[in-house]
């Protein structure tokens, strides 16, 4: 198990000890192959957004030789065009496949390495490490952008067969909009200008703050709600009030966030989610008790957090462990506790905002 001397800054009164933490942090790294790899469990499938994320959450731990490893790990299976592709199997009993189980590949999903890259160079001042991961970024930004709308907003995938899915996501917008934020730091931070993206995120930042009817109607879903908070679009004001606007409909006090109305179901990615943008817009007292409030149900023997619980029915579904729902959480705690690297890029004051459009 990770030492729990190692996890004392991912400690948060009402929500984990050193010890818990520890044992969440190793619940992660059991899941993790050893060609660098991390599936939401073993045997099942890995993304690469949801790998970026656990291994960030390694990184928030002090696992900095493991979170390396999972970029290693994208670094080798990037593909040509930039992209990954959105599933990779995961075969039981310890084997390293990489096999595609779905050959779309998603402008968010891409794009989120960005974050992840810059976090573990703010996590480790490892200038080789940037300078090996930066064609990676490069390129994968490139990709993205191949998708952006004249309005601004992203693209959702391509195909496949390489056709251009055209519709996009309001959430996956705004993460997107975050990795470029971060992608543009990392060039700044080499002294190579990208003027294009600054473009390109301010075009996406006005369409996310200014242009719902650019984006597919999703409404039903909390992460449209929060997401243009998380992803640093919508800041100050604004941002509150988005959050009042919506959360007596997906908030369901003492048990967590709902996933998807008007389903009875909280999830713990979600909430640990609401709990990230909370702090975001200095929310921290709210952010905590969400983080308290999934505890009692959603913790696993083991460590790991249960993926949701349908309340009408007292029930764990699915019945399963993710390691990107126990990074999530992982990561609020960080947030909440002042790592500096993860409040960097969540909280986003450092990060370039690109070029204001003066229409559209």
């Amino acid at each position: 198990m990770t030492s729990p001397e190692r996890t004392e800054r991912l400690e948060l009164a009402g929500v984990l000890t050193a010890e818990q933490a520890a044992g969440t942090v190793a619940g992660i790294a059991a899941v993790q192959r050893t060609d660098g790899a991390i599936p939401w469990f073993r045997g099942h499938h890995l993304d690469p957004w949801d790998h970026v994320e656990a291994a960030m959450a390694l990184d928030a731990a002090g696992e900095h030789d493991r979170a390396e490893a999972a970029y290693r790990w994208l670094a080798e299976h990037q593909n040509r065009d930039g992209s990954w592709y959105a599933a990779y199997t995961d075969e039981p009993g310890g084997v390293n496949t990489a096999e595609p189980a779905d050959r779309g590949r998603e402008t968010n999903f891409v794009a989120y390495v960005a974050v992840g890259v810059w976090h573990h160079y703010l996590s480790t001042g490892d200038d080789t490490f940037l300078d090996r991961m930066w064609p990676v970024v490069f390129a994968a930004v490139e990709f993205v952008l191949a998708l952006q709308q004249p309005g601004g907003q992203i693209g959702w995938k391509r195909e496949d067969d390489g056709a251009p899915v055209a519709d996009a996501l309001l959430t996956g917008s705004s993460s997107v909009h975050q990795a470029l934020r971060c992608a543009l730091a990392i060039a700044e931070h080499r002294e190579e200008p990208q003027p294009d993206w600054e473009l390109a995120v301010g075009l996406l930042g006005h369409a996310i703050r200014r242009h719902p009817e650019r984006f597919l109607d999703k409404s039903q879903y909390s992460m449209d709600w929060y997401y243009p908070v998380l992803g640093g679009a919508l800041t100050g004001p604004e941002a509150k009030d988005r959050i009042e606007s919506r959360w007596d409909r997906f908030v369901v006090p003492d048990l967590g966030v709902r996933c998807i109305l008007p389903n009875p179901w909280v999830t713990g990615g979600e909430s640990c989610e609401l709990a990230l943008a909370l702090w975001a817009i200095g929310e921290s007292d709210r952010a905590v008790q969400i983080l308290q409030w999934i505890q009692p149900h959603l913790r696993a023997p083991g460590g790991l957090y249960w993926t949701g619980y349908v309340y009408e029915d007292d029930a764990i579904w699915p019945e399963e462990r993710t390691t990107w729902t126990a990074a999530s959480l992982l990561l609020a705690v960080a947030a909440l506790g002042g790592d500096e690297p993860t409040t960097a890029v969540f909280g986003g004051e450092g990060l370039p905002r690109g070029l204001t459009p003066d229409c559209c």
